[in-house]
């Protein structure tokens, strides 16, 4: 496996995230397991450097004996590689082919499970048939449009100047849904060869968007609970990335959102090292019973501009607050990034349809009345999904977040891909965890969506139970995915 980071973790940090140790001859394999399940499951990013052998022997108060023998077990694993004079960093073990690409057209599946695709919110139709009439208006504008009309530009502006962040339409680049967007920037952006920092795990387009462009990709780990704070800060202060690719409301696939502190601490090294903050918030407007609300993540970061979020990149979309199929995203941005965005759009495509827009418009002012209606639906959905999972995998670790679309469930033990091909065979869509992953690690994971019918959910959860019974009688290591339903 490549190492792609350039991060370092201290002694502390890792002894904190390995747990208090045993007393005995077997201490080193007990601390070896611990730092093999970090690595697997994504806390530990690949490329990452491990302290010195004296280092983690001092401040643990263990034999250097002890910490050599760790890390030798690691080395044999194939988890760790160690160089002269570049110190040991973490790797993935070659287990075997995995083919993570999604399967072609054709995939039949009786339950999704693969993508976070919601239904229509309630009062959608309502807002179309009310629109259809003043569709002719879009007759009377250019058959194209690069930078998006003015009403919605404006409307979109509105409603982030709603929310605590100063905002105008010539801010506004209006896009064909957040893929478009996140694609645009990078490759407006970014150089061949140039660092960008993501998640792990994060939204797979998304990293696949930035490699496109040329980019070289390093990995923060994101938990269920959130982020390793000093390990982002450190690695932009350190590795000084081009851009970092952030997902901090309702994350994509944990659902965990980031804290206000932590978004000021995140803008702030951002601003030091030269970053592009990118920040996907299309699954912002997504709280179920989140009991705050932070407002943008832009609103955090102010530059010589009079307005605020000089620096940071907003996507936004209106796929999963309101329908997929309506495929209108933006960008949110200092107007001289926008003029960029514009003259480099011409090379992937030549504007947003215009009928599209008009119905956009309507549908963001209308925003306020809608995304009640949305959160009470996906309430209903992830309830059910959590009750049904509790009680047919009682052994697996299911959250309950608080927003988003599903769920990023922990198994008992790394069989994500196998889960994948036994469910396939079943006629259950899913995507495994190292999908989410830049490294491969991740295999401890499961990404469920709460968006299916309630009945596919309850439907879905028994295949699943069905697929982990037949996986325990088998050896998870010989099994190897090779097709993949298509994911979003």
């Amino acid at each position: 496996m490549e190492s792609t980071s350039g991060s370092r973790i201290s002694a502390r940090t890792l002894l904190s995230l390995a747990g208090e140790l045993r007393d005995d001859s077997a201490a080193y394999e007990a601390l070896a397991e611990r730092i093999r399940l970090l690595i697997v499951d994504g806390r530990i990013p690949v490329g990452t450097r491990l302290p010195s052998e004296r280092e983690l022997a001092v401040q643990s108060g263990r034999s250097r004996t002890t910490i050599v023998a760790a890390y030798q077990s690691l080395r044999d694993s194939g988890h760790v590689l160690s160089r002269q004079g570049s110190g040991s960093r973490v790797t993935l073990p070659r287990l075997g082919r995995q083919d993570y690409r999604p399967s072609g057209e054709g995939e039949n599946f009786g339950v999704d499970f693969a993508r976070a695709v919601p239904p229509p919110v309630e009062g959608l139709a309502e807002i179309i048939a009310d629109a259809s009439s003043s569709m002719p208006l879009a007759l009377a504008a250019p058959g194209f449009d690069l930078l998006g009309t003015l009403s919605l530009r404006s409307a979109i502006a509105d409603r982030y100047a709603a929310r605590g962040l100063p905002t105008t339409a010539d801010q506004i680049i209006v896009t064909m849904g957040a893929q478009h967007a996140i694609s645009l920037t990078a490759h407006t952006l970014l150089t061949r060869s140039d660092v960008v920092l993501v998640e792990s795990p994060t939204y797979p387009h998304a990293y696949e968007a930035m490699r496109r462009a040329g980019a070289r990709l390093i990995a923060t780990p994101v938990t269920t609970g959130g982020w390793e704070i000093d390990h982002l800060v450190e690695t932009i202060e350190r590795m000084r990335p081009a851009l970092a690719y952030l997902i901090p409301d309702f994350h994509n696939p944990t659902g965990a959102s980031m804290r206000p502190e932590d978004r000021v601490r995140v803008t702030e090294a951002a601003r030091a090292a030269g970053t592009i903050l990118v920040v996907d918030e299309t699954t912002a407007d997504l709280s179920i019973d989140r009991p705050w609300d932070d407002g943008p993540f832009a609103r955090h970061a102010r530059g010589a501009s009079p307005f605020s979020g000089s620096g940071v990149v907003t996507v936004g979309s209106l796929s999963k607050a309101a329908w997929a199929g309506l495929r209108i995203g933006w960008i949110r941005a200092d107007a001289a990034l926008i003029r960029r965005f514009v003259q480099a759009r011409p090379a992937g495509d030549l504007g947003t349809p215009q009928i599209e827009q008009l119905l956009a418009e309507r549908i963001v002012r209308a925003l306020p009345e809608l995304l009640p209606r949305r959160r009470e639906q996906m309430r209903r959905h992830r309830d059910a999904l959590h009750e049904a999972l509790s009680l047919h995998l009682p052994e697996w670790q299911v959250p309950l977040p608080d927003g988003g679309l599903s769920m990023w469930v922990h198994l008992a033990q790394s069989a994500s891909s196998a889960m994948t091909s036994l469910s396939e065979a079943r006629g259950l869509a899913l995507v495994a965890g190292p999908k989410f992953s830049i490294d491969g690690s991740l295999e401890r994971f499961l990404r469920v969506p709460f968006t299916a019918p309630i009945a596919d959910l309850e439907a879905g959860t028994r295949m699943l139970a069905d697929a982990w019974a037949q996986l325990s009688a088998r050896d998870v290591r010989s099994m190897a995915d090779t097709r993949l339903p298509e994911m979003v």
